[in-house]
């Protein structure tokens, strides 16, 4: 996924963002995509589950309509308490978490990843009949559209449109949104992949049918150089919802997108509210995930999370909810002790692990970055956003979502030694006779930010580093530590993934090809073994066998290299209205799913 910070400075793979400090547990979070209950500060709450590959199924489970929710009944209009307008409505432009939970309502993408009664997820057919067929190891995938998909004019969807959806990707004007579909049919990175297709469909030009190739109305083909086996999931991903050729007008769709979910925009005050209603061309007879219970959404902004919370947990409007919004702090403790409160209230764990960063062109000894891990108070870096409530701690990189993960690899003690472990981190600084050495330790301006930096600075002090702490101004922070000249030994810096997949964690991280301004390799790790790893990994056919190869890497990355300190894994609680039902939260959202709402009487 992404990190959650700054949205400025580029898209690159793996980072579903959020808004700058959206979330009650970070300042230094802004959203992904993103399961529940319990943890806290002393990372001793109720414990995630092992988590396996999501299936990719086929068409039984990809035919409509989604399975009905108990007690849910049609009719009324709900309230949606946001504190952040939305920056942008092309569905190729949205990569915030804010915006995605709302484009679940209005935009379809080939693939979907429907989260079933049974709290099981799967990737399933949206527009197209079931996930996805390949039969050359993921080189070359096959899509058929479902019958009587329409935009909300009425229009069908057809391969024109989708042909069109992923052509348009290449143009200069998308500069947001997700780009691993586009890379990997350009079969290139960066800037080169704009290459392929420099200014998108609207010149005449389109992708060879030897990339992307439409036989007929119905039919979609995807051909790489390259095995590209989490295809169907990232076709899930909002950046790739369908956008129709007819009505696309470019930058200007951004105001007024053709939408195809179960709800459309009848208007949008940009900054202040937005309100959806039914979309009558939308059959439920072809969405196996969605429902469409409510008559319309009144979503309004500038609602500051401690205020919404207040007014959730005090039922002033039995009919309202958050969708993004968390529960503060200071509400969440009374919410705790009300078991009226807490009937009404959802949580899980966000798809983001903090971290901190160390930059390895400046911390170069091996040792010294072991004890910064081993000094490193994860506690004290928590505990300003919330026990039992903003985080778990980590004693590795992969969130507990994360197919692969094991919550018992701690091997800095982060988890059983949450203070930090300054007798280990002392006589490793002895080893490299680095006693008092200098370290230059970069951190956010919020209050949780700046309580955060005294602990960690204290702890390493402890230990024997001599720490020069410098602000970073939390609107351009992101923008600043992805410098590589940046001046700091360590920083925070936060990830989430975009699916549930380590691929879309460990390479952009890790990945010391991928070393340049505005990179997610914030330590500037550079390590053959790491480079080539992700590469072999990368062709893994096998999911589980992917996945746990993902994590044997990520043991090498933290254990003999060491970029980065491992701090605690986000969590998130959230409250509603009394009248509010069919309230779940979605992992892939990391907050309440607005799809499956409605108003009980």
């Amino acid at each position: 996924m992404s990190r959650p910070g700054d949205r400025r400075g580029g898209a690159t793979p793996g980072r579903l963002r959020t808004a700058l400090v959206a979330l009650t547990v970070g300042a230094l979070t802004a959203t992904g995509c993103s399961a529940g209950g319990g943890g806290g500060t002393g990372g001793d709450g109720e414990e995630a589950e092992t988590a396996s590959p999501v299936e990719f199924e086929g068409k039984e489970e990809s035919t409509g309509p989604a399975e009905k929710i108990e007690g849910a009944r049609k009719g009324g209009t709900i309230p949606v308490l946001e504190r952040d307008s939305y920056e942008h409505l092309d569905p190729a432009q949205m990569y915030v978490a804010a915006q995605t939970t709302m484009a679940s309502l209005i935009h379809r993408r080939l693939t979907t990843v429907k989260l079933d009664n049974d709290g099981e997820y799967s990737v399933v057919g949206d527009l197209a009949t079931d996930s996805g067929t390949t039969e050359d190891d993921g080189r070359t995938w096959k899509y058929t559209l479902k019958d009587d998909i329409r935009f909300e004019d009425g229009s069908p969807i057809t391969s024109k449109d989708i042909r069109h959806t992923f052509e348009r990707l290449y143009a200069p004007f998308i500069t947001e949104g997700p780009k691993f579909v586009q890379e990997w049919l350009a079969d290139e990175s960066g800037a080169k992949a704009r290459e392929i297709l420099p200014d998108g469909p609207y010149e005449g030009d389109h992708l060879p049918d030897s990339v992307l190739e439409t036989p007929d109305e119905r039919t979609v083909i995807f051909k790489f150089e390259q095995p590209r086996n989490d295809l169907p999931y990232a076709l899930s991903m909002t950046g790739y919802g369908a956008v129709s050729a007819e009505r696309d007008t470019k930058e200007k769709y951004d105001r007024k997108p053709a939408t195809s979910g179960p709800y459309k925009i009848e208007e949008f005050k940009r900054g202040r509210s937005m309100k959806l209603v039914r979309n009558k061309e939308w059959d439920p007879a072809t969405d196996s995930s969605r429902h469409q219970y409510v008559d319309a959404f009144d979503v309004t902004f500038n609602h500051e999370y401690a205020k919404s919370a207040r007014e959730l947990l005090a039922d002033s409007d039995p009919n309202a909810v958050t969708w993004n919004g968390s529960v503060d702090i200071d509400t969440a403790q009374r919410v705790l002790k009300d078991d009226a409160a807490k009937e009404r209230t959802v949580d899980g764990y966000q798809i983001y692990v903090a971290q901190m960063a160390i930059n390895m062109d400046r911390v170069k000894d091996h040792r010294v970055r072991r004890a910064i891990a081993y000094a490193m108070p994860n506690r004290g870096v928590l505990a300003p956003y919330g026990p039992g409530v903003g985080g778990e701690l980590a004693g590795n990189y992969f969130n507990p979502m994360l197919p692969g993960a094991d919550r018992g690899y701690d091997p800095f003690n982060k988890v059983s030694k949450p203070n930090g472990d300054v007798e280990a981190a002392r006589k490793l600084l002895k080893q490299a006779d680095a006693e008092n050495y200098k370290l230059v330790y970069a951190h956010g301006t919020a209050d949780e930010d700046q309580k955060g930096s005294v602990a960690v600075a204290s702890a390493l002090e402890k230990a024997g580093f001599d720490v020069q702490r410098k602000e970073i101004p939390t609107d351009n922070y992101y923008d600043r530590i992805g410098k590589v000249d940046n001046g700091w030994d360590i920083y925070r810096s936060n990830w989430g993934h975009d699916w549930a997949s380590a691929s879309t964690v460990i390479p952009p991280q890790y990945d010391g090809r991928a070393i340049e301004d505005g990179a997610a390799n914030y330590a500037h790790v550079d390590d053959k073994k790491i480079n080539s790893e992700i590469d072999r990994i990368a062709e893994v056919s096998d999911p589980e066998k992917a996945a746990d190869e993902w994590f044997e890497l990520s043991k090498y990355i933290l254990e003999d290299v060491t970029p980065a300190v491992p701090l605690y894994a986000y969590k998130q609680l959230q409250i509603v209205g009394s009248n509010v039902g069919g309230v779940v939260f979605n992992n892939e959202h990391s907050g309440v799913d607005p799809t499956k709402l409605f108003l009980k009487k």
